[in-house]
């Protein structure tokens, strides 16, 4: 590649069915210096092109015997380079509007079959059930197995309104599951908050697109109108997140952080070579965050939760992350086609690689199911006859009315067990907070 090109970058496990997606623009530039062509490699493929040409049961395509060498060699490299032709790509500049038909997941090639990453919030795929780690072995009556990753993402894609039937094996279940799914137009919020009970608020990114930041912010100003003062501590959900662009992943570091690196990456080239650091301004003037991740928190994911765990800004609980430390550039053809190319990797602020390796939570929490006992409540001064009141009580009520409304879920232990410890943790840390001051 001679000429400078505009490219893409960005921090994705997978291929995109139906899912927002929006793409820094950055420089990537070819090899400086042209090493010596393998004249006799170059040989050996022409004659094997010949021969499938001239002997192979079926005529074949020129143009689709050399898209599929193509495929074949990007395929080879690593999981995450591909080769995209021209609708392939056009599908992915259109996901930049941010709605258009699909299931809402981001899958991965596993095996010859598709993974799931993670189905996105409030989309088809979550609604109907879909699951991180599920393998799919069939899309309506078509087995996926011998299909590209492309071909198959291409049969799940459709108009919305239209059903699509997977089939699905899933750890733990003797038999393949099939879960029909009807598309829809997908139009993802990546932030969403709430208030967990007073003082304690909880956001959830559940993918990283260009707004992804700004959105934060918004979200984080709406915790503060509703709870009418300043929070004492945030969850920050990154679980199941799949990753997407870099600039987000580096925006949201940004937004806690007042000072030092965030997160760099380091290619062949000196343009990919690049360090990215924060910039003065925390948005919560350093409450404590808790910063919850599983195992399906992956790419842009985990450079948020490596800076602030390297920064020691927040901590991170729940499980070890996915492991995705490699940097992709989409880089256009002339031929209105484009490459997904792994151009770098990336590291955390301390110069630590999580490639394959993934990223170790503070606490790691199981993923168990809490259920309330049964039995006969224990008894209190309160269930005592004749017992004295309390003369506080009315006073107590009433400033429970002043709390804006704010009440905590009590069965957030039976509906997210998670959660539920990341907000003890989030109150602890807020105790010792308050104690220093």
């Amino acid at each position: 590649m001679n000429n400078t090109v505009k490219t893409a970058l960005l921090l994705c496990t997978g291929a995109v069915v139906g899912i927002s997606m929006t793409f820094t623009q950055g420089v990537f530039a070819g090899r400086e210096t042209a090493s010596e062509l393998p004249l006799s490699e170059l040989q050996t493929f022409v004659e094997i092109l010949n021969r499938v040409q001239q002997d192979y049961v079926e005529q074949i395509d020129d143009d689709a015997l050399l898209e599929s060498a193509i495929r074949g060699m990007l395929s080879g490299l690593d999981p995450h380079s591909a080769y995209l032709d021209a609708q392939e790509f056009k599908d992915i500049t259109i996901s930049t509007s941010g709605k258009f038909g699909g299931l809402g997941i981001e899958v991965q090639g596993q095996n010859g079959f598709v993974r799931v990453i993670a189905p996105i919030d409030d989309t088809p795929a979550q609604r109907a059930g879909v699951e991180a780690g599920d393998l799919i072995i069939k899309v309506n009556d078509t087995a996926v197995k011998g299909l590209t990753l492309n071909e198959s993402v291409r049969l799940m894609r459709g108009e919305p309104g239209t059903k699509v039937t997977l089939e699905v094996v899933r750890q733990g279940e003797p038999q393949p599951l099939e879960i029909d799914i009807v598309r829809d137009i997908i139009e993802v919020r990546s932030v969403r908050s709430r208030m967990l009970e007073p003082n304690y608020g909880y956001v959830r990114i559940s993918t990283f697109t260009g707004g992804t930041g700004r959105l934060l912010e918004e979200e984080i100003q709406k915790l503060r109108e509703k709870n009418e003062t300043a929070l004492r501590g945030l969850v920050l959900d990154l679980r199941t997140n799949p990753g997407g662009v870099l600039n987000a992943a580096v925006d949201v570091s940004d937004a806690f952080l007042n000072k030092g690196k965030i997160v760099s990456i380091k290619g062949r080239s000196d343009q990919a070579n690049r360090t990215f650091n924060a910039t003065p301004g925390d948005l919560l003037d350093g409450v404590p965050i808790v910063v919850l991740i599983n195992e399906a928190s992956a790419s842009a994911s985990e450079i948020v939760a490596g800076a602030l765990q390297d920064h020691s800004r927040a901590v991170l609980v729940g499980a070890k992350t996915f492991g995705k430390g490699s940097v992709q550039t989409i880089v256009p053809l002339k031929n209105d086609a484009a490459i997904k190319l792994t151009t770098a990797r990336y590291y955390t602020p301390s110069g630590r690689s999580i490639q394959a390796e993934g990223i170790n939570p503070d606490i790691a929490i199981e993923r168990v199911k809490v259920e309330k006992r049964d039995g006969p409540k224990a008894i209190t001064e309160a269930d005592l006859a004749g017992r004295l009141d309390n003369d506080q009580l009315k006073d107590l009520l009433e400033a429970d009315d002043e709390e804006g409304g704010i009440k905590s879920d009590p069965n957030l232990a039976e509906n997210d067990f998670g959660l539920f410890e990341a907000l003890n943790i989030l109150k602890g840390l807020s105790i010792l907070e308050q104690a220093r001051r």
